[in-house]
């Protein structure tokens, strides 16, 4: 500021319509060469390859021009009123120009924060991967909150405001505000859990157990985040739960896993080895099934049917494909069971024999004439 006062009083010696037209034209000849220096050196340096220099670049255009713009309206306005000409103007000029310029650096900040994330997703893009965007996210979040809190104390200081003064009142207050905004806090704990164990992140698929909370999440908030149902239908789920529920994550699963009971007549007993065979022929051939461990056998002496067990990880992670490999397995081991000369049997089925059926229409038959 003792430079730029020192021009003011330079300044207070001219005319003041003089001054304004030489700050004017010396404005125009630096915002010209300026922006046609950035715009060069911008160009030289993609985001993909050069990331901190580019968002050094692209942010401090628009603040760096701001800056100019606001020295030289004070300028100006030394122009009209010369040091010791009023005094209010003297005692309110620099307090109005720091904190214009901690504002502007603040932007420039900002923007540096997200021009960096953007260009870093460049990057990524350009060497054929991806960024996590959960963690890009919660640390632009977390640097904004930083870059505003120190902003704010700044221009508090410069303002002349006691900062003790209110870490005391915000510390008493702090106690009430605490128990009106219990939720509010315990959501804001839940997000940072969030951001920073990385249970799950943006584009995941996830499942709360004991609840129909279940879907892809599309975006973590502060408070809440957001699922997108299965139904197409959004969950706006309290982060504070996050804290407090198991969380399944089906997107970082390795292996899916059929369980699946097969029910077989009991007059095809004699049928059950030659099938269990069979079926782990089949399973042992199969190149998406998962070799290290599968299970095909018979396993319990049901209330109406025999049961067989088959137990067996494939490979493929995805539901559709998923559900293409279980069907194929399950209708090719009741072919087996049918070529063996058995039948698959549902549970609810109940085997009357026809002797005793036709028996029991032949006693009812004079009954019904009569």
């Amino acid at each position: 500021m003792e430079s730029i006062e020192a021009l003011w009083v330079k300044g207070g010696s001219l005319s003041p319509w003089i001054f304004i037209a030489c700050l004017v034209v010396v404005l125009f000849v630096v915002t010209r060469i300026l922006r046609g220096v950035l715009n060069m050196l911008a160009r030289k340096a993609r985001p993909e390859k050069q990331v901190w220099r580019n968002a050094i670049l692209v942010s401090m255009n628009t603040p760096l021009n701001g800056f100019i713009w606001i020295t030289v309206a004070a300028l100006a306005v030394r122009g009209f009123y010369p040091m010791g000409v009023n005094e209010t103007i003297d005692a309110s000029m620099p307090p109005i120009y720091q904190v214009l310029c901690t504002t502007l650096v603040t932007w420039f900040l900002l923007r540096l924060v997200n021009n960096t994330r953007k260009n870093m997703q460049a990057q990524a893009v350009s060497r054929g991967g991806d960024i996590d965007q959960t963690a890009a996210e919660a640390i632009s979040k977390l640097a904004w909150v930083v870059i505003l809190a120190a902003a704010t104390l700044v221009v508090m200081q410069t303002l002349g405001l006691s900062i003790a003064g209110l870490l005391a009142f915000g510390g008493a207050a702090g106690i009430a505000v605490g128990f009106a905004a219990q939720n509010l806090v315990s959501n804001l704990f839940g997000g940072l859990t969030v951001f920073a164990s990385r249970i799950f992140k943006i584009g995941e698929y996830i499942i709360i157990p004991g609840t129909s909370l279940m879907g892809e999440v599309k975006h973590i908030g502060w408070r809440s985040t957001l699922v997108m149902g299965f139904d197409r239908k959004p969950f706006y789920i309290p982060n504070a739960l996050f804290n407090s529920s198991t969380v399944i994550n089906h997107s970082r699963m390795d292996r899916r896993c059929i369980e699946q009971t097969i029910h077989m007549r009991y007059q095809d007993i004699d049928k059950v080895e030659a099938v269990i065979r069979r079926g782990n022929e089949l399973i042992m051939g199969h190149k998406d099934i998962d070799q290290e461990f599968f299970v095909f056998r018979f396993d319990n002496y049901g209330e109406r049917s025999l049961e067989l067990f088959l137990y067996a990880f494939p490979l493929a992670t995805g539901y559709v494909d998923y559900m293409v490999l279980k069907e194929e397995i399950s209708l090719n081991i009741a072919r087996i069971i049918r070529e063996e000369g058995g039948e698959v049997m549902p549970v609810t089925n109940i085997h009357m024999p026809d002797a005793d059926l036709s028996s029991g229409q032949s006693q009812q038959a004079p009954a019904t004439a009569h």
